[in-house]
This record gives structure tokens, C-alpha cells and sequence, in this order.
């Protein structure tokens, strides 16, 4: 087993999730290849997303989560194997999405299914990328008279 390409990988997805959930859209845009398969399915929306470009992934993470939702996304559990420079994945992820405007929070729960290649500069990146929820359950924050914002990044009011 590669375990420099799988360390390197499990590297990539944490700066996948990190870069998203700091709103680092370019940092976000180069851990995916060019041509990215992405296929992201959540009920909040509605109906499944799915892109087959970078820029089309980016620009609908930048129109979806902008400053004004707050996500965090914890991945765990990889199991990843690689051929060469191409690589498979699966990881556990739990997420959390907080729309104050909306007055709703979103909390999920899944599994990744990722494909991973070795670009030409020698950088791993998700080549493909999708997701099976286990769950998906939204509150309405008004249901919650005690739900307080202490903190937000992107709201000055809330900075500390």
C-alpha cells in the first residue's frame, strides 16, 4: 500500500472540507481535478446537484454558502485505495448548516464516495465526488426560542 499517496489524500479532503466551510474558494477550487464529476444531493435543496466542472462546482458553493450560511463538515473514518495515480474513497461525514437570515439549522449525516487522481504537477485531487445521506434533518430556529449566535465569522456584530 501507498501510504504516502493515502496520507497525501487524506490531507486533500481535509482541506476539501476546511477551504468549503471557510468560504477559501480558491484553495476550495484546487483540491478538485478540472473536470470534476460532482454529484451532491441534499432535501433542504430540494433536488440533487450535480456539475461536471470546476468552475460549476465553485460557482454554485459560492452562490450557495456565502457569508451568510454557516457550515461546518467533520469527515472521519477514510478508507482509501490507490492504483498508481488514481485512488478510491470512502469517507464517514457529518455536517451542520446554519442559515440566520432563514432562521434555520440543518444537521446530516453520510457517506463520501470520492475518486482521486494525481494531476500532472503531482497533486492529488477529487477527480469524482458523491454522497449517500443516512440523515438529513432540519429545525427551525424559531421552534427554538433559546437558539442564540454567539459567534459567526462573516457577522461583525457576532465577532469577538
Amino acid at each position: 500500500m501507498d501510504l504516502v499517496a493515502v496520507e497525501e489524500i487524506k490531507r486533500l479532503k481535509h482541506r476539501y472540507f476546511r477551504s468549503l466551510d471557510l468560504k477559501d474558494w480558491a484553495t476550495f477550487g484546487d483540491c478538485l481535478t478540472v473536470d470534476v464529476r460532482a454529484r451532491y444531493g441534499t432535501q433542504a435543496m430540494d433536488k440533487p446537484v450535480h456539475y461536471d466542472s470546476r468552475d460549476a462546482v465553485v460557482g454554485f458553493m459560492t452562490d450557495n454558502l456565502g457569508p451568510g450560511v454557516v457550515t461546518v463538515h467533520i469527515a472521519n473514518h477514510p478508507e482509501i485505495d490507490v492504483d498508481g495515480d488514481s485512488a478510491t474513497g470512502s469517507w464517514a461525514f457529518e455536517d451542520t448548516v446554519i442559515v440566520p437570515e432563514m432562521r434555520v439549522l440543518i444537521r446530516g449525516a453520510g457517506y463520501y464516495r470520492d475518486e482521486y487522481r494525481r494531476d500532472a504537477d503531482g497533486s492529488w485531487r477529487i477527480a469524482a465526488t458523491s454522497y449517500e445521506r443516512i440523515y438529513e434533518a432540519m429545525t427551525s430556529l424559531d421552534d427554538t426560542p433559546s437558539f442564540t449566535l454567539l459567534a459567526n465569522r462573516w457577522d461583525p456584530t457576532l465577532q469577538h
